[in-house]
């Protein structure tokens, strides 16, 4: 007898955590911000990886000068997503973009960066 195995239990098989939610940040970043912005991605405090549910993350850089940076989250449902967004390590993991942003309103000045959260339900792998 031939039995399918469902895609949950393949992942599970595979020793790969299960992804049920994505998160997407689109941030534009003003040209003399870029360098900034870069940095404090490589020098992040990798807080968001202390919170129960999530799976991974990725920073992709645009191609094209001016296009927006991705950051992509993975994550094993929407709540630990909620979570990390009403969480301690969320202010941490952010506070030098948020002083950054802050710093350039205060002066009159356009922020630095901008984002918009898209969130998506995973389909298939």
């Amino acid at each position: 007898m031939h039995t399918t195995a469902t895609p949950e239990a393949a992942v599970a098989a595979a020793g790969k955590p299960a992804i049920a939610f994505v998160a997407v940040n689109y941030i534009h970043c003003e040209s003399d911000y870029v360098e900034r912005f870069e940095e404090l991605f490589r020098t992040r405090a990798h807080a968001i990886d202390r919170i129960p549910g999530f799976v991974s993350m990725r920073v992709l850089k645009p191609s094209a000068p001016g296009g927006d940076y991705l950051i992509v989250s993975e994550w094993s449902d929407p709540g630990a997503f909620d979570s990390w967004r009403q969480s301690p390590e969320f202010l941490e993991g952010h506070k030098r973009g948020f002083a950054d942003v802050r710093a350039a309103r205060e002066e009159g000045r356009t922020p630095p960066m901008t984002s918009r959260f898209e969130t998506y339900s995973v389909l298939c792998d």
